[in-house]
């Protein structure tokens, strides 16, 4: 990225910086005003938090080089379960992490700027409403679990500091199968990439990869055609309950999974607008438009929320990842 035009004496503009900190990798995107970028991503040179936060900080110092004017404030998608204490509780891909203060950790990389963190979901939400321009969006995600996040025209809902909008974990089925979150029939063990597998080996009779899904799907082989619908189904009345309490304008669905089979956000929208009520009408269903980095872009946004903040009410946000 070119460093912006300054006159003599003046401060360069400083940038918005986004992290997504994951369990392989970490990505880092810095937004100066007028659409300049810097991005990097990188993986994990090894295991434990103290090498994970000496590569970050390294990366962070380089990026401080390439972005002149540092950075205005700082948001963050972290895949991990953070308590009220800012503790990190529960991060599957990465435990070496459990225990870690996360408020003093990012203080420490960024001192004097204010920085917040919320789940990937949330901030997918965020990317796709700038993306969009529709304040009040609906994310959901199809992966090896179900994610999902709300924004307002303010940000992302519940809001900073009460945790995230942790769609897959909404009860569809009460005599479902368990989920690894200890309850029976959440979202998540119904329409998750695995459990749709599952759900259409059983049918077919054999096992079945997500390429002889996608086969069979285009195909319209009945197994393949009722495994996906159930999904879309169970996603479209989750939806529906949000619907009726906080009236979203727009609906985008993505994940890897759902964007792997084409004609998957057709059968959701279909099923949606099956279930609305007369008076209350199915918000429009659109396909994520901004790919595998959603989340980053997200938290470039998150930090353009806090930057314009007053001092003193950034606050991070507590998640709960799929499973």
């Amino acid at each position: 990225m070119s460093p912006p035009s300054a006159s003599a004496g003046s401060r360069p503009p400083a940038a918005w910086l986004g992290v997504e900190i994951g369990g392989t990798k970490v990505a880092l995107r810095a937004e100066a005003p007028g659409g300049r970028f810097r991005e990097r991503v990188v993986r994990w040179h090894g295991r434990g938090v103290a090498s994970d936060m000496a590569q970050l900080a390294t990366e962070v110092g380089l990026l401080r080089l390439a972005v002149p004017g540092g950075f205005a404030a700082v948001g963050i998608a972290l895949p991990a379960t953070v308590g009220p204490d800012d503790r990190v509780a529960v991060w599957p891909s990465r435990p070496e992490w459990i225990g870690l203060h996360v408020r003093r950790a990012m203080a420490e990389l960024f001192p004097g700027t204010p920085v917040g963190w919320a789940g990937e979901g949330d901030l997918a939400a965020l990317a796709e409403a700038e993306a969009t321009g529709c304040a009040d969006v609906l994310y959901v995600e199809v992966g090896t679990g179900v994610g999902g996040g709300l924004t307002s025209g303010a940000g992302p809902l519940p809001g900073l500091g009460r945790g995230s909008f942790a769609l897959g974990h909404v009860v569809t089925d009460p005599d479902g199968p368990p989920c690894r979150c200890g309850r029976r029939g959440c979202l998540q063990s119904i329409a998750s990439g695995p459990a749709t597998l599952a759900r259409a080996s059983r049918l077919h009779g054999a096992e079945v990869t997500y390429r002889g899904l996608r086969e069979g799907f285009a195909l319209q082989e009945p197994w393949a055609v009722q495994a996906v619908d159930r999904t879309c189904h169970r996603i479209a009345l989750a939806v529906t309950g949000v619907r009726e309490l906080m009236h979203p304008g727009l609906v985008v669905v993505g994940g890897g999974f759902a964007a792997g089979l084409p004609g998957f956000v057709d059968a959701v929208a279909r099923h949606l607008h099956a279930l609305a009520r007369p008076g209350v009408p199915a918000p429009p269903v659109r396909p994520s438009c901004r790919g595998g980095l959603t989340s980053l872009r997200g938290a470039v946004a998150l930090a353009r929320v806090l930057g314009r903040a007053p001092v003193g009410t950034a606050a991070p946000a507590g998640h709960d990842p799929p499973g």
